[in-house]
């Protein structure tokens, strides 16, 4: 859905939340914001008509009627008790979980999100707790350059950055049309149209250095609809270095998905009483894997090498004496 359309949207309902009277064809055409786009009559009547589906897909209760027998055409408005959120009833384990959430993003921009829906939440009279101390602190780390790159996309506005290639120390400048922003490999990259290639490119954002500068104006950007992000990230794989040590992990079983889906299941193994899986790893950036892994906390043993041991369990400790 374009961002004009799900704000158009978003206008509509607040329009008929707003009134207990039904609202008009006409009358939602003059005052929601949008629909005076439509060049014509038959171009509203199109576009009022799918929004309607649209509406109806989702869930939201539109109803349809007329304020007194002497008005000649049908008017619309979506009933507060019909479509207000029911109470909120979070177990324990629950809370926690959201809890948990509020801390995930570390990002200022995103953690103050995620506090605003922690507020809205305590004034809906839901209890969450997050002063609970989790046994590791999880992160999902941005890098500076996320959050202007993310509301360019969103604006679909050309941004300019310098940009530091693999294994080089040069520093180039880019400018790009951004269609969208993914991870991959625990790696955040923008996708998009490089003007001065001419050619869709993607760059790793930790290789941004400095200020992302949007250029042009909104709504200049246009994203080809065939086009799937990740698998064209992931396409581009072949540039990254090779691997440069294979680890051997031991893995609790029904636990750490995310190490499971890049590790080769070798065979099975019993740490401590525990069962679990014994599998190898391949590591690009072994410094980065030990932060990743000790995210995993006691689910996931590091057997070989014992220079990555022994960097999670300095994490592990530091969390720990934290």
């Amino acid at each position: 859905m374009s961002t004009a359309r799900a704000e158009r949207l978003v206008n509509l309902v607040l329009a008929l939340l707003s009134t207990r009277q039904y609202l008009t064809a006409d009358r939602i055409r003059g005052i929601v914001p949008g629909y005076a786009d439509a060049t014509s009559d038959e171009a509203f009547s199109r576009m009022f008509e799918r929004d309607k589906t649209e509406l109806r897909e989702l869930g939201i209760p539109l109803e349809t009627g007329r304020n007194s027998v002497f008005d000649s055409q049908n008017g619309y408005r979506i009933a507060r008790r019909d479509y207000e959120l029911g109470e909120i009833e979070l177990a324990p384990d629950e809370a926690a979980a959201v809890g948990l959430a509020v801390r995930l993003w570390d990002s200022p921009e995103l953690t103050g999100q995620a506090h605003g829906a922690l507020v809205k939440l305590r004034a809906a009279g839901v209890e969450v707790d997050h002063t609970a101390p989790p046994v590791v602190e999880s992160r999902v780390r941005t890098e500076p350059a996320f959050s202007p790159l993310l509301a360019a996309v969103q604006n679909r506005q050309a941004v300019r950055f310098t940009y530091r290639r693999s294994g080089s120390a040069e520093l180039l400048t880019r400018t790009l049309e951004p269609w969208g922003v993914v991870s991959w490999r625990a790696r955040w990259y923008v996708v998009g149209h490089d003007r001065d290639r001419g050619a869709p490119r993607c760059f790793r954002l930790s290789r941004i250095a400095g200020e992302v500068r949007p250029i042009g104006a909104p709504g200049e950007v246009g994203r080809p609809e065939d086009v799937n992000l990740l698998e064209f990230v992931a396409g581009s794989g072949s540039k990254e270095p090779a691997p440069v040590a294979t680890a051997k992990l031991w893995i609790a079983d029904r636990r750490a998905a995310g190490v499971r889906r890049r590790a080769k299941l070798a065979g099975r193994l019993t740490v401590d009483g525990v069962e679990g899986d014994l599998a190898e790893l391949e590591l690009y950036y072994p410094e980065s894997a030990a932060d990743w892994i000790a995210g995993h906390g006691p689910d996931v043993l590091v057997l070989e090498p014992d220079v990555l041991a022994k960097a999670v369990q300095e994490r592990l400790r530091a969390v720990a004496s934290a």
